[in-house]
């Protein structure tokens, strides 16, 4: 109920709200001075015209043009040369993030780092392939082991059914020793058998199953074959202004994530109970987990102290949240980033409980990794780098606290009402720059 209720909310004011945008800011607006400009070239049939400002690939003009010709596809068939551009204009080209943020499709011709995304996908395909083939193999040897146990217990009771009244009792007893060392194995297996022993198992049925998995994971081989080839050929992952986008060590990028994510789902993270459950989880394997706890708070003040980069966009523009934060939190005194760290500590291991609770743990790692390769790499602060990685996050947490989803429905509408609110109804304008300025995310 949670779930439908909040994706209710988000979907009733997609439409109105697309309407009141187009209304009021009709003309192109910030990065859409470049990327509507180059859609309505492609529009012109200009598909040799590049803006050597835009950084991505041209997948969203083509898909433009698709999103266009569905629309209007009368202009389209008929071929009328003079009209179709001029469909082209800057609500009708909006509208097509609608179209995307449903079908997710043609990624990454889009956005090239979701090419790590393509492989997190695949990653998991590989998780589940293999752990379901062992445990067919389980369920077969099993099988046969309950077969042989039936035929020696038949045989056994046949032999003895003579003396079973004195023995009877012994038995019972030998019985309830043997569930009792069976118990104790077995708990004693769950402990041990971690992350380490996932790895092993699917290192080693991918090895017996590799031709299966080549066979049904080949598309996404060759799509990371011709991103390696596009790499080559562009030196860069992005494509027009490198300077400004060169690929950087970004380490503190990974704290900012997760506890932009835990408070974007604060209702999860940040309650007395889940709190306590975090703190019991620890309590009972006390060695390990503080070792942990401190090895990551080292790491954290490390990526802090000299992995924490301030690009010159997010200093210089002050139309975004991250401006903000940065000055007014981050750089609020010097030890302020370092007093953040066990807030960053705290939301990674929160993260990680919750999946852990629901998915084996060479995903939670695989989900880590993937986190990390697209932020790292990413010198600029921005939330949009967050979204793809929190929503892995929130569709396997296998949450069904409809009270949880209910209190994010409520706090998604309260944010986003408020920002609409700032880009649409107070402008501002620039000194050192001509045109109207509005504040976004």
């Amino acid at each position: 109920m949670g779930k439908i209720a909040v994706a209710a909310i988000v979907s009733v004011w997609v439409i109105p709200i697309s309407i009141l945008v187009n209304r009021i800011v009709p003309d192109p607006y910030m990065d859409e001075i470049f990327h509507i400009p180059q859609a309505q070239q492609y529009c012109n049939g200009n598909f040799r015209s590049w803006d050597p400002m835009i950084t991505t690939p041209p997948g969203l003009y083509y898909l433009s043009l698709v999103h266009v010709a569905a629309l209007f596809p009368g202009k389209y068939f008929l071929q009328l040369a003079s009209s179709f551009p001029e469909v082209c204009s800057t609500a009708v080209l909006r509208s097509l993030n609608g179209v995307l943020a449903v079908l997710g499709a043609m990624a990454v011709v889009i956005r090239q780092t979701n090419v790590i995304w393509m492989l997190f996908v695949a990653c998991s395909g590989v998780i589940d392939i293999t752990m379901a083939h062992q445990r067919d193999n389980v369920k077969v040897d099993n099988l046969k082991a309950s077969k042989k146990g039936t035929s020696l217990s038949t045989f056994n009771t046949s032999v003895n059914a003579s003396s079973n009244l004195r023995k009877r009792k012994s038995q019972g007893n030998a019985e309830a020793n043997k569930h009792s060392f069976y118990q104790t194995n077995t708990s004693s297996t769950s402990q041990t058998s971690g992350l380490l022993h996932e790895i092993q198992a699917i290192v080693l049925t991918s090895w017996h199953i590799k031709w299966e998995l080549l066979v049904s994971f080949s598309p996404f081989f060759f799509v990371l074959l011709a991103f390696v080839a596009f790499l080559f050929w562009n030196g860069s992952v992005v494509l027009g202004a490198k300077e400004a986008h060169a690929v950087s060590p970004h380490y503190a990028q990974i704290m900012y994530f997760s506890l932009v994510s835990a408070l974007f789902a604060a209702p999860l993270h940040f309650t007395r109970g889940h709190a306590l459950d975090l703190f019991q989880s620890f309590w009972k394997n006390r060695l390990l987990g503080f070792s942990l706890g401190f090895l990551a708070l080292i790491a954290g003040l490390l990526s802090i102290h000299f992995f924490s980069i301030a690009h010159p966009y997010l200093l210089a523009d002050n139309r975004h949240y991250t401006f903000y934060l940065w000055r007014k939190i981050i750089k609020f005194h010097w030890s302020m980033k370092y007093l953040l760290v066990p807030f960053y500590i705290y939301s990674w291991f929160s993260i990680f409980h919750f999946l852990d609770k629901t998915q084996r743990r060479i995903w939670v790692l695989v989900h880590f990794l993937a986190t990390s390769a697209v932020l790292v790499p990413a010198p600029l602060i921005e939330f949009r780098y967050y979204t793809i990685p929190f929503y892995f996050f929130m569709l396997h947490t296998g949450v069904n606290d409809s009270r949880s989803w209910l209190l994010m429905g409520v706090l998604y509408t309260v944010l986003n009402v408020f920002t609409m609110r700032l880009f649409l109804f107070q402008p501002f304008h620039w000194d050192h720059e001509p045109g109207v300025q509005r504040f976004i995310w």
